[in-house]
């Protein structure tokens, strides 16, 4: 009986599917093992987004071979799909590698690993035109995620994503509702709708992101998210119907990159500054305290202090939650790679000072909270603190203490003035 130790990296759709290789290899009768000494084989789920990422996978591998030198070490996730762009990632630390699609039938590959010699399953992912539908069997949150997408159409000037996703596919709507009220029936009460672009579900077949939500609001699911979106697709309509929603969750993640509109053409991103700015002003308006998050890209090619400053100060001006940032990364095969770079101590420098500004404005958004009533879905409780997690409708983290051992899964309203707000 082979035992398996798995870690995923990168995004909430990477997270999704390590638990669906999880459920599926102790269906097939393998274990799962608390630590990789105790282990068989290593699974490795990986992110390329950056080339953090990658030098991750590269030291987690290692790792785990100096950890336990006879362990099978099985890499997968978007490091092995883009195998051929990482000409110098060392792949022989890995004693299989499977991409993207390969890894929903990891279980077959696993048994054969042990058989044969053959090292590389990897298809071109462009090739792949249908959704593959894959769920958590067994979910052990509290929000559970639902893939609803795969892949991205778009071709931003830095990104890899395209070449380790693939173009966007969908999943159908029966397939999604399925999922929906197979996990409302074991009791959860959240959803989160994921993808790698989900602002792109249902071209294939003429359908928008709001016919899916129309569907979802039939459904007995009290609450659900959205993934990321680009500011272009929250047009009026959609916005108006969430704003009418009783069960969407005002918490938006949107995709900026960039608030200078010269970074944002060299990004090649479909959209300007004022047209960000004009989408999170309705939100603003039309939702009462939502939470609106963002990602941002500093030190992309060609951008200049006074690049920076147009970002940062539009930043400070969208009055945002939060901002998660990142320098640019350099990626092969990406036009961004052959621009003229920016020096890293000058990306490291834009980066804090976008990381002190979230803190502000992460402050300013807790502090219009603070007073008021919300309703919060209770998560898990802590076997060390006894201490309960919570998660409000617009995205804040609370804990609380109770003797009470069954609040999970309970959702309840409540004065946040009372906790203390994360």
């Amino acid at each position: 009986m082979k035992k398996f130790y798995i870690k995923s990296l990168g995004c909430k759709q990477n997270q999704l599917e390590g638990q669906i290789i999880k459920d599926k290899l102790l269906l097939s009768g393998f274990k799962s093992a608390k630590n990789i000494k105790d282990a068989d084989i290593y699974i490795l789920n990986s992110c390329t987004v950056t080339s953090h990422a990658d030098s991750q996978t590269n030291y987690l591998l290692n790792h785990a071979k100096k950890e336990s030198p006879n362990i099978k070490t099985i890499l997968t996730g978007c490091v092995a799909q883009t195998i051929k762009e990482h000409k110098n990632f060392n792949y022989s630390i890995a004693d299989l590698i499977l991409g993207n699609s390969e890894k929903m039938n990891i279980d077959k590959y696993i048994k054969e690993l042990f058989d044969k010699n053959e090292k590389v399953f990897v298809q071109n992912i462009f090739d792949i035109k249908e959704f593959e539908n894959e769920f958590l069997l067994s979910p052990d949150s509290t929000r559970v995620s639902i893939k609803i997408q795969d892949g991205c159409n778009n071709r931003c000037s830095y990104c890899i994503i395209p070449y380790a996703r693939g173009n966007s596919r969908s999943n159908s709507i029966e397939n999604i509702i399925k999922q929906i009220e197979t996990v409302i029936e074991k009791g959860i009460k959240e959803i989160v709708l994921t993808g790698i672009h989900i602002g792109q579900w249902g071209m294939e077949f003429n359908k928008t992101l709001i016919d899916l939500l129309i569907e979802i609001e039939k459904t007995k699911i009290p609450r659900y998210r959205l993934g990321s979106l680009y500011v272009n697709e929250l047009d009026d309509n959609t916005l108006d119907f969430l704003k009418n929603s009783k069960k969407f969750c005002p918490h938006f993640h949107l995709s900026l990159q960039s608030m200078c509109d010269k970074t944002l053409k060299n990004m090649n991103r479909c959209y300007t500054v004022q047209e960000a700015l004009n989408v999170i002003d309705k939100i603003h308006k039309n939702f009462n305290l939502a939470y609106i998050g963002s990602d941002i890209i500093v030190g992309f090619p060609y951008e200049t202090d006074e690049d920076f400053n147009i970002t940062y100060n539009n930043l400070k001006r969208a009055k945002l939650s939060s901002i998660h940032c990142f320098p640019c990364s350099k990626r092969e095969n990406t036009p961004a790679y052959s621009m003229p770079q920016v020096q890293d101590k000058i990306k490291t420098k834009r980066c804090k000072e976008i990381m002190e500004l979230s803190k502000i404005l992460h402050k300013e958004f807790l502090d219009k909270n603070k007073n008021t009533l919300q309703e919060i879905l209770i998560e898990r409780k802590s076997p060390k603190t006894g201490m309960y997690s919570a998660i409000t409708r617009n995205y804040i983290k609370i804990h609380f203490k109770s003797d009470d051992n069954n609040l999970r899964h309970n959702i309840k309203t409540v004065n946040l003035a009372d906790f203390e707000l994360e």
